[in-house]
C-alpha cells in the first residue's frame, strides 16, 4: 500500500532535520505529505501563523485587508525548503488549513509547494449523545440556527424534532427495545417514534453539510489556480448522524480522508463513542441493561462490534475479527459509497495526541492495515503521536517499504528513545 504521513504541530520537530526523517520516510514508503496546523510555536509561549495574509489577494477580490500579524520569516523560510525538499522526491503535499479565497491565495502564495487543502470533519454534525468534546447530538447552538434560518430551514420545527427525539431517547423501557430493535428500519421508526418533525431535522442535517461542501470548494475556486480540497469525515458507522453522505461528497472533494479512528476513551474513537452511548442510555432509562442498549445501538447504525456484548468488553482490547471482519466492512462501504479508489485515503490513528484515547499497540495498527487492503483499500495517511513510535514505524515500513532495521546510529522515530543511549557505552 502507499502512504502519506501527516507532519503534525508543533512543526519545529522537522525543521532543523527534516532531510534524515524525510529519507527514512521515503525508505519506509511514504509518498505523501500533510503539514499543520499552520503555525510556529514561539519561545515564551503562544504561537505566529505559518505565512502572512497577502493584501494583494484581499484588493483584488474588493476586500479590506487584515491588520498584520506578528511572523516568523526564519521558520517561514525552514518550511518552505522542508516542502522544496518533498517536491524533489515527488511527494504531493497538501496543508491541514483551508479558509476563504483570500486567505487560501495567502498560503499559496507563501508555500507555492502546496497541491491542496484539508478541511477536518467537513460539515459534519454532533454525533456523540452525551456532551462531549464541545457539544451533542441534541442541541441546537445559536449558529446553527442561524445557518439553518439562512438555508431556508423553519428553526422552530428543527427544536421541536429535536425536543420529540430526545423525549423518546429518555422514555425506553425493555419491552419495547426487545420487540421493536430486532425488527430493521420500520420497527426502529416505531422504537425510536420518528416523526415528521425528527425526520424534517436529520435532513437538514445532511443538507447543512453539503453546504458546507459546496462553500468550501467555491473559496478554493477562487484561487488564481487549482487548489485540491481534501475532506475528513467519520467513519460509515456515524456518517449517516454526522450528515457526511459519502456519496454525494465525490462531487466536491479531490481527495476524501474517511477516519479509521477505534480507540477507547479519549474522543473520536469508535470504541469510546460506544461506550458513551450505552452508558447515557442506562442512564436516561435506568430499567434498560447494557444489552438494551447495545440492541438500541445496533437498531440505529447497524453496529455489532465482534466480542461486545458489555462495557467491560470494550476494556478487552480489539479481537482479531474486529479487523477481518469490522474494519474490513468500514473500508469496503466507504469505498463502495465514494466509487473511486484513487479519490479514497483513509486517515489512520491509533488514539493517542491529541485524541487522549487509550493507546492501540502496533499489532491493531498492522489489522486496521491489513483489513482496508483486503477490502481493497490502496492507500492511507498515518496520523502519529505527533511521531510514530518504534513498533509503528516497523508496521508501516514493513508493509509499504523497506522494513526498518533499528540500529546504534540510524534513524529512529522522533521523540523515541534508542536503546543503546542510556546503555553500555560504545567501544572504540
Amino acid at each position: 500500500m502507499k502512504f502519506w504521513v501527516f507532519a503534525f504541530n508543533p512543526l519545529e520537530r522537522y525543521l532543523d532535520n527534516y532531510q534524515q526523517v524525510f529519507d527514512a520516510w521515503e525508505e519506509g514508503g511514504v509518498r505523501g505529505l500533510v503539514v499543520g496546523r499552520m503555525f510556529f510555536m514561539q519561545e515564551g509561549g503562544g504561537n505566529v501563523p505559518a505565512f502572512p495574509q497577502d493584501p494583494a489577494a484581499y484588493r483584488n477580490l474588493g476586500l479590506e485587508p487584515p491588520v498584520a500579524e506578528p511572523r516568523d520569516e526564519a521558520k517561514e523560510q525552514a518550511l518552505s525548503d522542508m516542502l522544496d525538499d518533498a517536491k524533489r522526491r515527488d511527494w504531493h503535499i497538501m496543508v491541514f488549513n483551508a479558509g476563504t479565497t483570500a486567505h487560501v491565495q495567502s498560503l499559496i502564495n507563501r508555500y507555492p509547494q502546496v497541491d491542496g487543502c484539508i478541511v477536518d470533519g467537513p460539515g459534519e454534525n454532533h454525533y456523540e449523545l452525551a456532551w462531549h468534546h464541545g457539544g451533542e447530538l441534541f442541541e441546537l447552538r445559536d449558529h446553527e440556527r442561524t445557518q439553518f434560518g439562512d438555508m431556508g430551514f423553519d428553526v422552530d420545527r428543527l427544536q421541536r424534532g429535536i425536543d420529540h427525539m430526545c423525549d423518546r431517547c429518555h422514555n425506553l423501557t425493555p419491552d419495547v427495545v426487545r420487540y421493536q430493535a430486532a425488527g430493521g428500519l420500520l420497527a426502529g421508526l416505531n422504537l425510536f417514534d420518528i416523526n415528521e418533525d425528527a425526520l424534517y431535522w436529520l435532513r437538514a442535517r445532511q443538507q447543512r453539510s453539503v453546504q458546507a461542501w459546496q462553500d468550501a470548494r467555491t473559496q478554493l475556486d477562487g484561487v488564481d489556480r487549482y487548489v485540491e480540497l481534501g475532506g475528513i469525515p467519520r467513519i460509515t458507522t456515524w456518517s449517516s448522524l454526522t450528515g457526511q453522505n459519502y456519496q454525494q461528497m465525490p462531487k466536491y472533494f479531490d481527495y476524501i480522508f474517511p477516519k479509521h479512528y477505534y480507540w477507547h476513551r479519549g474522543f473520536d474513537g469508535m470504541y469510546g463513542t460506544v461506550q458513551r452511548w450505552v452508558q447515557k442510555f442506562c442512564e436516561w432509562n435506568p430499567t434498560l441493561s447494557e444489552a438494551d442498549s447495545f440492541l438500541l445501538l445496533r437498531n440505529l447504525f447497524g453496529l455489532d462490534l465482534p466480542g461486545v456484548n458489555s462495557l467491560v468488553d470494550l476494556e478487552m482490547g480489539f479481537p482479531e475479527e474486529f479487523f477481518t471482519s469490522f474494519v474490513y466492512q468500514e473500508t469496503s462501504r466507504a469505498l463502495a459509497a465514494i466509487g473511486d479508489v484513487d479519490k479514497t485515503i483513509f486517515w489512520v490513528s491509533t488514539g493517542r495526541n491529541p485524541h487522549a484515547g487509550d493507546p492501540m499497540p502496533a499489532r491493531d495498527l498492522e489489522g486496521i492495515l491489513r483489513a482496508t487492503q483486503e477490502a481493497g483499500g490502496e492507500r492511507f495517511l498515518f496520523h502519529p503521536d505527533p511521531d510514530p513510535s518504534p513498533g509503528e514505524w516497523t508496521v508501516l515500513s514493513t508493509m509499504c517499504g523497506k522494513p526498518w532495521t533499528q540500529s546504534r546510529h540510524g534513524y529512529w522515530p522522533p521523540n523515541s528513545r534508542p536503546p543503546d543511549e542510556y546503555g553500555r557505552p560504545e567501544e572504540a
